[in-house]
């Protein structure tokens, strides 16, 4: 009989749950924690998944871990907001064979003491594959978002081009934010980029639109609102990009703007 593999009940000593609310792992079901999707993109199709964790889901904290495996010439899309319950994690593990593309844009939105991250590991396995990976993080409170990014990129994966970009904006002081990127680049042919920023709202921005007649409370809003669009501008069906950006926005609700 072929052995089952030994469940892992993960601790933030481990570095991809560093930042993980150490209660919630320490007491949830091991088989929650170590319970992974699976999807198959075949060569040359493209499958897009759009989620939303809200505040309504009433639950204490949430764990999504999916991997994938994307077919050369293929394309996977995720969007997916984090806004409900104590702790929310969302995992994603992609593997791109030749040619194929990985596009990712996530939001964590929040207040009071939640913890929301997403986690995500790309490995560019064959040549000439491509991802793009934004996050955005409003939050307020004593709330925290945090985006663990690592690229992989192997020894044969020439024309590799890859990007991450994580901003966050808390709105006050007792808010938090968390990155950490990583690049591990075998091959030598490649474009391998992240960035990342973490701030106050732009208050002359703010400032340049009351100015001209916007109320200030709408202007921080709209601010807010395309600060969000940002992760959702890949997203080619202008219904759900709407729907995404506007669900985001009413978790903003117990925040001060």
């Amino acid at each position: 009989m072929p052995e089952v593999a030994e469940l892992h009940r993960p601790t933030t000593r481990d570095e991809a749950w560093r930042y993980a609310d150490s209660d919630f792992i320490a007491s949830a079901e091991i088989a929650l924690l170590n319970d992974w999707r699976t999807i198959t993109v075949p060569a040359g199709e493209t499958v897009c998944e759009v989620k939303t964790h809200l505040s309504d889901d009433g639950a204490s904290g949430m764990i999504d871990r999916l991997r994938v495996h994307v077919g050369a010439g293929g394309r996977f899309e995720a969007f997916a907001i984090l806004g409900g319950g104590n702790y929310q994690r969302v995992e994603i593990e992609v593997t791109l064979e030749e040619g194929a593309h990985f596009e990712f844009g996530g939001v964590t939105v929040g207040g009071e003491t939640k913890r929301q991250e997403f986690v995500t590991r790309t490995i560019h396995a064959h040549p000439n594959a491509t991802s793009n990976q934004i996050v955005r993080a409003v939050h307020w409170g004593r709330a925290t978002g945090n985006y663990l990014g690592r690229i992989e990129v192997a020894r044969n994966a020439q024309k590799t081009d890859a990007a991450q970009n994580f901003r966050a904006i808390l709105l006050e002081k007792g808010a938090s934010a968390n990155a950490k990127p990583e690049l591990e680049i075998f091959a030598d042919d490649v474009l391998c980029a992240h960035g990342a920023a973490i701030g106050q709202l732009d208050e002359q921005a703010a400032y340049y639109m009351a100015a001209r007649g916007i109320p200030p409370q709408l202007a921080r809003k709209l601010l807010v609102q395309a600060f969000i669009g940002d992760a959702f501008v890949a997203l080619d069906d202008q219904s759900a990009r709407e729907m995404m950006v506007e669900r985001a926005l009413d978790q903003l609700a117990g925040a001060t703007l």
